[in-house]
């Protein structure tokens, strides 16, 4: 990266501030895009953007940069708007010097070209009546932090990323299945393309639902709906403010003693050295059988709790302060494969798409089931319509009666089924 921080951090210094950060990142991308059946775009992409954070008298400003800028002019703005807010406690990482360089292969879009085409083509052999879409991306992403206290940190990554999606219309009835993952290993589209001529085989006919209190088993694509929720009670902000159920249960059983989360910021999918603070990622015990063990936090909550960041500080855009968050949140799996948690249902339903706004931290949640089937006598009977499911996230999580042993990555989630006990189901 170029020496622009360096001369942001001086001239921010000079110009009156008594400490000074830059954040700058840059990003190239390699997207393919399919669309009914056919290639409808491939390009390459480059983005790069600059925030400087200055203090002057205790008072923050932040300029953000895109692209070529005047230094001198980003600096001036960064100090007029500090004359317009109120003095804050100064939080920043202390001097070292850190460096990742990329290390990753670089695709070809001609590559991600072959790999859609391919992945089409195995679908409709199998359905070819259904219209098929495709999105595959390699990006390799640059991060950098320089603060005025000496710190400079750098790291490269890359990933992978591929969405498959199939629509299948058969006179009035529409059926919208999607599934992908993103990984740091070869692109591999055969287990997602397996799972969705499954879930086709499954779609063959349509029948009535049962209602009432069901117990529901959630794949992957959907159990990631109950951990967002769970990722919010987890976080100090939340804690900090009193607005977590959690907020004074430390060293409590909150959940099932059938769920162990942590976090791990050194493995695929989202691999991270350090945080937008500067702060060293580290693996969290976050819930062991049951027993809530710590929060994620950033430098400022972690002062609130009386406690030491985590390396969760994260921005959730150039212009916004660090906030906690996670980095590859992971379940611990069992042993039982998909199939043996539908056999040893009696009645129930099997949930793979949700539509609808997620939980918010109260965990209450009243969603339609976008892509649900149906499980009697321990079998897929047939796909459910026209359903709806409605609950509490902490209530089903004290009432899990088993996971599977299919864990696989649902953005920066790894996480396997879940089957709980009994939600409310109207049709």
């Amino acid at each position: 990266m170029s020496d622009r921080p360096e001369q942001l951090i001086a001239l921010s210094l000079a110009a009156g501030a008594t400490e000074a950060e830059v954040y700058q990142f840059q990003s190239l991308s390699h997207p393919v895009t399919f669309q009914s059946n056919r290639l409808k775009q491939l390009e390459s992409s480059q983005s790069e953007g600059l925030a400087l954070r200055l203090w002057r008298e205790g008072s923050p400003g932040v300029a953000v940069a895109y692209g070529e800028f005047n230094p001198t002019q980003l600096v001036e703005k960064a100090i007029n708007l500090s004359h317009l807010t109120p003095s804050e406690e100064i939080e920043l990482t202390e001097g070292r010097t850190e460096r990742y360089p990329f290390s990753g292969p670089e695709y070809e879009v001609e590559t991600l070209l072959e790999q859609g085409k391919k992945s089409i083509e195995m679908i409709r052999e199998a359905y070819p009546d259904v219209i098929c879409s495709a999105n595959l991306e390699w990006e390799k992403e640059n991060t950098r932090l320089v603060n005025s206290r000496g710190l400079d940190c750098e790291y490269s990554d890359y990933s992978l990323s591929y969405m498959l999606g199939v629509e299948w219309v058969r006179g009035d009835d529409f059926l919208g299945l999607y599934d992908g993952e993103s990984t740091h290993n070869q692109i591999d589209t055969t287990p997602v393309i397996n799972n969705i001529l499954q879930r086709l085989q499954w779609s063959d006919n349509n029948v009535e639902s049962p209602v009432g209190k069901v117990p529901i088993l959630f794949t992957p694509n959907a159990v990631t709906m109950l951990w967002g929720t769970i990722a919010a009670a987890l976080n100090a902000k939340y804690i900090v403010e009193g607005s977590s159920p959690w907020s004074r249960r430390l060293k409590e059983t909150v959940i099932s003693d059938k769920l162990t989360l942590w976090q791990d910021p050194k493995i695929d999918s989202y691999w991270c050295p350090f945080d937008d603070e500067g702060v060293p990622a580290q693996k969290i015990e976050l819930i062991t059988q049951g027993r809530l063990e710590e929060f994620y936090s950033d430098l400022k909550r972690a002062k609130q709790l009386k406690l030491s960041s985590s390396g969760n500080g994260f921005r959730p855009s150039l212009s916004s302060y660090p906030t906690p968050d996670l980095v590859n949140l992971l379940i611990a799996p069992s042993q039982s494969s998909l199939h043996e948690l539908i056999s040893n249902l009696d009645q129930a339903i099997l949930v793979e798409q949700i539509l609808g706004e997620e939980p918010d931290i109260s965990g209450d949640f009243s969603l339609n089931i976008d892509l649900g089937f149906c499980i009697k006598e321990g079998e897929i009977t047939g796909r459910i319509k026209d359903t709806m499911i409605a609950g509490n996230v902490y209530t089903a999580l004290n009432e899990v009666i088993s996971l599977g042993g299919d864990s696989r990555w649902v953005g920066s989630c790894y996480t396997p089924s879940l089957v709980v006990d009994s939600l409310s189901v109207t049709s």
